[in-house]
């Protein structure tokens, strides 16, 4: 259960009504929910989150995603991204090999990705020439830049989503 209580359309102002109705075409989900306390915010961060990681092919995209939650221990973004993940065409052994931290089963480009999204993750501040160096090996300077906002735009949801205790809103699946 939530540790706060969640927005409801029905108990919706005008203005997080239109943001529902409009850009989330009726169908607010929990982090939405929580978000529109603060109208100007959840509409910024509706028109923020997805902008980032485009240049990025949608298969990288969700690996990242799911495997930042997975190190942050996210329920809820993992089980957000999971159905994404699927969407995007991982293998559910891609998926397990996500959750135990191995790559191998990802191309040259997406094993480096992944590489740098897990120590940024877990050392913020340890980025290296060396780490870098790989990167450019793989991915443009936009394609580098896209990555980086995605590790923070995972990190900062898992760190929303979690401590709220915001419950997922459709069958759960494990990995």
């Amino acid at each position: 259960m939530a540790r706060i209580n969640l927005i409801e359309p029905a108990q919706a102002g005008a203005e997080v009504k239109e943001i529902y109705e409009g850009k989330l075409k009726g169908k607010p989900g929990n982090i939405q929910k929580a978000l529109a306390y603060r109208p100007a915010m959840l509409g910024n961060f509706l028109g923020f989150y997805p902008s980032v990681g485009r240049s990025l092919d949608r298969k990288l995209y969700e690996a990242v995603y799911l495997r930042v939650s997975l190190i942050n221990g996210c329920h809820y973004c993992t089980q957000h991204h999971i159905q994404g993940a699927k969407r995007a065409g991982l293998t559910p052994e891609q998926m397990k090999t996500l959750k135990e931290g191995h790559y191998a089963g990802f191309d040259a480009s997406e094993q480096a990705a992944l590489r740098y999204a897990e120590k940024l993750t877990r050392t913020p501040d340890g980025a290296s020439d060396t780490d870098f160096a790989d990167l450019k090996k793989h991915l443009s300077d936009e394609q580098i830049v896209d990555l980086h906002m995605l590790i923070g735009l995972a990190n900062l949801t898992n760190r929303v989503t979690g401590p709220l205790a915001l419950e997922v809103e459709f069958p759960e699946e494990q990995i």
